[in-house]
């Protein structure tokens, strides 16, 4: 990775004596699309208010292309949607056209500018309109487009999907990567669901308690989680404690409540060790007499609880620890899953995760 567009360095921020932002260095590439994903409270909405100058840091540095500029300059340089939209009430056409009006752009432009962006948002037919009379898909849509027809380097998103329902939302976000395949902008998009991170985002960050604790394509952080957090709020179902036992054949042996499950990763570990399964890698079979997998870890176990999920079913297995697999209508039909089902749950070395526990 290069020098970046966006550098953060050593920055702090408190309110009060509580310490809400604590980075120590996050770069961004000019033209990525960062989504910044974490609990309540991790520090997400801050990081942005920071970046827009909205708030003075305690300490640190927040440089564009290698300089820090000044306030003015940076806020010229970025624009910055909300949860909820903040429309003038006025139509939409004059809330789109508003930040240009203020540059004093030539009116022939503003109205082709406006037209264009509010096509690649779907809300051309909509110009007319007074911005009182939309639902809050419109508004928000809206407003995305007020922010992008200034043509700024640097968007911030916080959490523009949180209010709306979700085909509403399935249908501006799949709007929203389009238009960002088409501009030259640069994107930090924070939001709490990581199916959104997942759809829109280059690379996620992945913040808790002010600080940056993991970043990495979506790939990389859903399948090799830093700690049990992360694992928890990136959907890992199976997060199970251990110990290392040892090694052969070249993977590592984690021992879980007596049982041997065998890891492709184990470099550097401690005794203690936390091991991570994402629900997708647990394949179920009917307890038959006829059990055959390739797989490395195969546990005999009862299936204890079966939530309809509508595409699949999640299945929970007691087999001396708790596996949760996920499993197609197809697959539960054809094995005729129910509770209280003996089965095999398995799952390949190259399937889990294991890291230190501390």
């Amino acid at each position: 990775m290069g020098a970046g567009y966006l550098q953060i360095a050593n920055l702090r921020q408190r309110y009060g004596d509580k310490v809400v932002s604590d980075i120590d260095e996050l770069v961004i590439e000019r033209g990525e699309v960062l989504a910044v994903i974490g609990p309540n409270g991790a520090g997400k909405s801050t990081l942005l208010k920071l970046i827009a100058q909205l708030e003075k840091p305690v300490s640190g540095t927040i440089s564009f292309n290698g300089g820090v500029g000044d306030e003015l300059d940076i806020r010229r340089r970025l624009a910055m949607v909300f949860q909820e939209p903040l429309l003038f009430n006025t139509t939409v056409f004059d809330n789109i056209a508003y930040g240009l009006k203020v540059r004093k752009v030539a009116k022939e432009e503003i109205e082709s500018r406006v037209r264009e962006v509010a096509g690649m948002l779907g809300v051309e037919h909509l110009l007319g309109r007074a911005s009182s009379n939309l639902s809050g898909g419109e508004a928000q849509r809206v407003s995305l487009a007020r922010a992008l027809v200034i043509e700024p380097e640097l968007l911030l998103l916080d959490e523009p999907m949180a209010s709306l329902d979700p085909p509403t939302k399935k249908s501006l976000i799949e709007d929203l990567q389009h238009v960002l395949d088409r501009l030259d902008v640069t994107v930090v998009y924070v939001t709490h669901q990581r199916t959104e991170a997942i759809m829109i985002a280059d690379r996620i960050a992945v913040m808790d308690e002010g600080r940056i604790v993991q970043v990495g394509t979506a790939q990389e952080v859903m399948n090799y989680p830093v700690n049990e957090m992360v694992a928890d709020l990136v959907g890992v179902e199976n997060i199970l404690k251990g110990r290392v036992a040892g090694a052969r054949d070249g993977v590592t042996v984690v021992e879980v409540e007596g049982k041997e499950i065998e890891v492709a990763n184990g470099e550097g570990l401690t005794d203690k060790v936390w091991l991570f399964v994402r629900p997708e890698n647990v394949s179920i079979v009917a307890d038959d007499g006829e059990h055959q997998t390739g797989m490395r870890n195969h546990f005999e176990g009862e299936i204890t609880k079966l939530y309809d999920m509508g595409a699949f079913y999640r299945a929970v297995v007691e087999c001396g620890f708790v596996l949760v697999a996920l499993v197609t209508k197809r697959s539960a039909s054809e094995m005729g899953l129910r509770v209280g089902m003996r089965v095999w749950a398995s799952f390949d070395s190259t399937g889990a995760h294991v890291v230190s526990r501390v």
